[in-house]
């Protein structure tokens, strides 16, 4: 069926055609005589009873500017046979013929995309366009272009032609046919406004348009305002006189859209003679305010349209254009590090070159700026995975008259300023600064210095009717780290938080969340009054560490060696105490400055390799505790003894509401000249040493000095052996809980006063010799060895040994007890 239906159409059009032919004949010899006649329809009744009335039209210019209208034929047809009526439009030479199609109605309802001239379709009332006829001679009619077949309810829209004829073939084979099923208007009209210039020897449709013989005109595509032609290609270049720019504006623009490269229909313009030069721009669809200028007096516009199936509706474009010395000359551009937006008057952009500085100007600098002209200038800095930056703008020079009634306000010139870098047409109004008046040093300084929000700022100056000195301003791009917090003056990553500044904030890694650059060193500092003492605790943390060998929670060199994360306490003196350094995903503890120190130092370092997401952290400054903290204590001249956390064997708690942190701080001190040897006999703190850190509670144990300690959490396996041997005759625990602790089932260790001299002693452990009294303890004082059977000498000191140390015993216990 659909075969059958598609021959049909065929031999329909093939009809058309020969209809046509015939109808030329007569046009042709009607041209000769120069007579605009148009013929009515033939009287049903004067018909010959062998051949039917006919029903064609014909429309013929005498040369005047003639329009006129038309409408269906009346037909009856009873017997349904297929009758073809054409309606043949004419013009004389030097015009050419527009029909628009008011009203119609043509009985069918043609499957999507039929409206617009596709086929098969309408196969039983339809009417055929032809505009794009070349010659009026019969044997050439076979050449035209098919304009497409249309029916149902929705007009074509107006037509031009392309040459001097155009035709209307309209068929049906219903048995009536009434004047009203379709109606329409015509009119000649004058070829020349398509003649833009100087018409390019065997082309259709490109010109060449010179400023010696026309300054300013109109540019229409061939067949504007009706459907273009398809299959179509037609250059038109622009040649002004030195020292001209030329302006191009765009009234209508209404192409066939095919995607946003405008791979189908297009026109292209180029920014100099010929299509090697430089592209302005591709333009397809729906353009508005589509204004451009060329860079010299040189410009060259191409139209093209696909050979393909008439399926489109637009109309082309109309335009005019202007040849002129008086547009803005680009000096001020090139002579400086800025670059011209092609097709703009004035418009620039300035690329950073890697926190590079330089200077923006009025056009017609260093001379007073040129009224009523719009320039734009786009101050684009760094911004990739390995850069980010922010433009800072100060003003060395500023005179754009105010105008009036409103002195206060910016009635005439004025230059905006859009420190997030806004660009769409829709935001210009959106802007953070709109400034005009006299410049003044200050202070305080006008216009003030301004800093973007972010890699891009955004000035759009207008100079209005007034004339003025302009504005000379400097631009320098920084890099932007995008950390909250006092920045350094000169830029660098350097951060400075102040108890009297703020008492709770955050801070960050350099772009977070997003991954922080390569190639760089941020300092953190946190510096609190004389009474107070500032925590500082990690929410996320994850530093690149490829080569990551973290074991037991010992942080440092060997441990971090990419980039990593470091932190100091610092004294009021300059002195620095390290805590560690940290890296992959092992969160650092909650940090805190002891009492009478100045604060914490914290450091980021990266390499120039992988990168990462980095941390973020809340500090809170807080009243000072005493040198214990919450809990904790001093332990000295006794040979062992026993720590737990808070509330053991209880599990610790949080801190009390409100409060950053639970500190304890345990201070032992051995006899000159011995050792401390420290062994956890239970171990549950929350967190994981190697797979997540030690983000909500930590116990840090000062061993080994110099050296930042080690620091523990997560749960010790009974078989585990967790036991550590001072390098001095001191140690320090601090248990540090912060506030989004959920608790734990907690620890105890036992420490023993020691020596390292293990020839002939009695009770040795770990490369350590412990005194005789710990095997009178019941105590675990070594790892993994359960306590032995008190030997003979435990029961001869009992009487004087068991009470002093059962009291110290008892004296540890309550020390480490919450106060």
């Amino acid at each position: 069926m659909a075969a059958a239906h598609w021959l049909n159409s065929l031999g329909c059009l093939s009809l058309s055609l020969l209809c046509l032919f015939a109808t030329t004949l007569q046009v042709t010899s009607a041209i000769a005589k120069e007579a605009t006649e148009p013929s009515s329809p033939a009287s049903i009744a004067d018909a010959s009873p062998t051949k039917l009335p006919k029903c064609d039209e014909s429309f013929v210019s005498r040369g005047g500017a003639v329009s006129g209208s038309f409408h269906a034929p009346e037909l009856i047809n009873p017997s349904n046979t297929s009758r073809q009526c054409l309606y043949t439009f004419v013009a004389a030479p030097g015009q050419r013929v527009l029909v628009e199609i008011r009203t119609f109605n043509l009985r069918g309802k043609p499957p999507d995309g039929a409206a617009v001239g596709e086929l098969p379709a309408c196969m039983h009332e339809y009417m055929d366009i032809y505009s794009e006829m070349t010659s009026l001679e019969a044997s050439e009619l076979v050449n035209s272009a098919f304009g497409g077949r249309y029916c149902g309810p929705i007009p074509p829209r107006r037509r031009v032609s392309l040459h001097r004829a155009l035709a209307l073939a309209f068929y049906t084979d219903k048995p009536y046919t009434p004047p009203t099923l379709f109606t329409g208007t015509y009119r000649f009209i004058n070829s020349s406004e398509f003649e833009v210039g100087s018409p390019v020897p065997n082309t259709l449709c490109s010109f060449v348009i010179e400023a010696s013989k026309r300054k300013t005109g109109l540019l229409l595509s061939p067949t504007y305002p009706g459907i273009y032609p398809k299959d179509i290609s037609c250059n038109y270049q622009f040649i002004g006189q030195p020292g001209q720019r030329i302006r191009l504006e765009f009234r209508d623009f209404d192409l066939f859209f095919g995607g946003p490269h405008c791979p189908f229909d297009w026109v292209r313009v180029y920014d100099g003679p010929d299509n090697s030069s430089a592209v302005i721009g591709t333009y397809c669809g729906q353009q508005r305010n589509l204004v451009l200028y060329s860079s010299d007096e040189r410009l060259l516009v191409s139209f093209y349209t696909l050979p393909r199936a008439a399926n489109t509706q637009n109309r082309g474009f109309k335009g005019i254009f202007e040849f002129s010395e008086s547009f803005v000359k680009l000096d001020f551009i090139s002579k400086h590090d800025a670059e011209h937006i092609r097709g703009s008057e004035c418009d620039q952009k300035i690329l950073s070159k890697k926190e590079s500085t330089g200077f923006v100007y009025h056009p017609n600098y260093p001379f007073p700026y040129i009224q009523k002209v719009v320039c734009r200038y786009f101050i684009y800095g760094m911004q990739d995975s390995q850069n980010l930056e922010r433009v800072r703008l100060e003003f060395q020079n500023f005179s754009i008259p105010k105008g009036e009634p409103k002195p206060d306000s910016c009635a005439d010139g004025y230059l905006k300023v859009y420190l997030r870098g806004q660009e769409a047409t829709d935001s210009y109004d959106k802007h953070d600064a709109e400034l005009c008046g006299e410049g003044e040093p200050g202070p305080p300084a006008f216009p003030p210095p301004l800093l973007s929000d972010g890699p891009r700022l955004v000035m759009v100056f207008s100079s209005g009717e007034l004339q003025g000195r302009g504005f000379k301003a400097k631009y320098t791009f920084e890099t932007e780290y995008r950390v909250p917090g006092t920045a350094a003056p000169g830029g660098e990553c350097a951060f400075t938080y102040r108890s009297e500044a703020k008492k709770r904030g955050e801070f960050n890694s350099p772009r977070y969340p997003s991954n922080y650059p390569s190639r760089t060193d941020c300092s953190y500092t946190l510096v609190a009054a004389p009474n107070e003492q500032v925590t500082v605790v990690f929410d996320h943390f994850k530093v690149k560490a490829d080569a990551w060998n973290a074991t037991a929670g010992l942080y440092g060199g060997a441990t971090c060696s990419e980039d990593w994360v470091e932190a100091w306490w610092t004294g009021r003196e300059g002195s620095r105490v390290p805590l560690g350094r940290w890296c992959g995903p092992a969160t650092p503890g909650p940090l805190q400055s002891p009492r009478g120190a100045l604060g914490l130092l914290l450091h980021l370092h990266t390499n120039n390799e992988a990168v990462a997401s980095g941390f973020k952290a809340r500090y809170i400054f807080e009243p000072a505790k005493s040198i214990f903290g919450d809990c904790g204590g001093n332990m000295s001249g006794a040979e062992y003894g026993v720590i737990t956390s808070p509330l053991h064997p209880a599990p610790y708690a949080a801190p009390a509401r409100g409060a950053a942190s639970r500190v304890c701080n345990w201070f032992v001190t051995a006899r000159p000249g011995k050792r401390l040897l420290l062994n956890f006999q239970l171990f549950a703190v929350e967190g994981h040493l190697i797979d997540r850190g030690c983000p909500a509670a930590v116990l840090r144990l000062w061993y080994e000095s110099p050296g930042p300690p080690l620091e523990l959490c997560g749960e010790k396996a009974p078989t585990d052996r967790w036991q550590y041997l001072s390098s001095s005759n001191s140690i320090r625990l601090s248990f540090i809980i912060a506030d989004k602790s959920v608790g734990a089932a907690g620890w105890r260790a036992i420490w023993t006063e020691v020596t390292t001299e293990t020839e002939g002693c009695e009770n040795a452990c770990a490369g350590a010799c412990l005194p005789r009294a710990a095997a009178c303890s019941g105590l675990q004082h070594c790892a993994g060895a359960a306590p032995a059977t008190k030997p003979p000498h435990c029961a001869a000191s009992a009487g004087g040994g068991a009470a002093p140390l059962a009291a110290l015993i008892v004296l540890a216990l309550v020390l480490a007890a919450p106060h």
